[in-house]
């Protein structure tokens, strides 16, 4: 475990190393104050330098610039170059290298350059004082190109963190949405499976109540049909959570994500598909609804997703014509095959008996069979016909690639 640990708001390794290049440029200023020119005020500027330094991470341009201004007043005073100076190549390191602009280290580059001169100018000794120049500008410029090469490398590995924090956003929010996804799946399905079933439920329920004394028998009926319809619920609604479970850890992890018709064609977790519907449709005819059933065309073999929205889509609409046509209303729905799309039709007249109470509100019914039609690029159309009733159509468009399919 690596602790942080930092000294008034800056890593403490960092202000160590600041103190110790600051300590060696005072040292240097201090050591010489008897043999170098200027002797204790050029030793003043020194330790000034070094003093600055200190914060050459956090403000490298001031540094910079208050740096040059002692190395300005050293020029002044004609001591010429002396050994603390190494405090103005690092003042120029520093600024090329953690300056927010490279602007900044290229005017601290021309300062320098400009110092180089005055210094070579103020050099005692026999050679030339452009071959000092030279050699001044050769270190002066390895210098700034040290600290170009290490800034660009330091803002490139920046760059690097910021891109995998980047991603690892990106990740996040798909992950996000993902959930976001999933839980409006498991939304629809309960809505599918708890709603056809409480609202069948309900009708034959006050059907029982109301016929219990004048017709027994139909009372009877009623009373199983809510049974018969409360079993197919529980049975589809574990079929459900078992597809949602996550496995056991005595089960051996799955090295791949079986596929979606696999599901489908297991006994135990088979999602509700269009070959179950006269299964459905024998149901809403038990629970008072005359279901009339017409298939078109050849029909196609459909991806998992879109068999299961076909069968929703039937069973909302039953659902909507026994709540609000009531019981005995007539209904024809018609499954029509076209070439590009399966078009699924549900008509009533209408003129079923009103229900004994209040028809159960079926919450986001519409809603649900808009969005799942929507997922395909489908297109719904639901509301009242002249001659009386509803009507809902659903076209779905089919896969142009087999196999190809999204979620629903």
């Amino acid at each position: 475990m690596t602790v942080n640990r930092t000294v008034f708001g800056r890593p403490l390794r960092s202000l160590a190393f600041d103190v110790l290049v600051a300590g060696v440029v005072a040292l240097l200023a201090v050591a010489a104050v008897v043999s170098q020119p200027g002797g204790v005020p050029a030793t003043l500027v020194g330790c000034a330098m070094a003093v600055a330094l200190l914060w050459r991470r956090v403000h490298p341009s001031a540094v910079a610039a208050v740096v040059a201004g002692l190395a300005m007043v050293q020029v002044i005073a004609g001591w010429g170059p002396l050994a603390y100076d190494i405090g103005v190549l690092i003042a120029l390191y520093s600024v090329v290298k953690y300056a927010e602009r490279l602007r900044d280290g290229v005017l601290a580059g021309i300062v320098a350059a400009i110092g180089v001169l005055l210094a070579a100018s103020q050099t005692v000794g026999n050679a030339a004082w452009w071959a000092v120049a030279i050699y001044f500008a050769l270190v002066t410029g390895g210098v700034w190109l040290a600290a170009l090469n290490v800034r660009t490398r330091r803002l490139y590995v920046l760059s690097l963190e910021e891109r995998a924090a980047t991603l690892e956003r990106e990740r996040e929010a798909e992950a996000r949405a993902a959930v976001a996804g999933e839980r409006a799946r498991i939304a629809r399905e309960l809505h599918d499976v708890v709603a056809h079933s409480m609202a069948v439920m309900i009708v034959q329920a006050d059907g029982a109540r109301y016929m219990l004394d004048q017709d027994p028998e139909t009372a009877r009926a009623a009373v199983k049909v809510v049974a018969d319809t409360g079993r197919q619920a529980l049975e589809e609604m574990r079929r459900l959570v078992d597809v949602l479970r996550e496995p056991s850890p005595a089960e051996p992890p799955a090295t791949a994500e079986p596929p979606d018709d696999a599901v489908a064609a297991d006994p135990e977790h088979r999602r509700a598909a269009v070959a179950e519907l006269p299964a459905l449709l024998d149901r809403f005819r038990a629970a008072g609804l005359r279901v009339r059933h017409t298939v078109t065309g050849e029909p196609a073999a459909l991806p998992p997703g879109l068999d299961l929205t076909v069968y929703r889509v039937v069973q909302e609409a039953l659902t909507n014509a026994l709540k609000h046509a009531g019981v005995g209303a007539s209904v024809r729905v018609t499954l029509e095959h076209v070439p590009d799309a399966v078009v699924v039709r549900v008509v009533d007249d209408g003129l079923g008996r009103p229900p004994v109470g209040p028809a159960p509100s079926g919450g986001h019914g519409l809603v649900g069979m808009r969005e799942r039609v929507g997922v395909y690029d489908g297109t719904l159309v639901a509301g009242p016909r002249l001659a009386g009733g509803w009507r809902v159509e659903a076209r779905l468009p089919l896969p142009s690639t087999p196999g190809t399919e999204v979620a629903a």
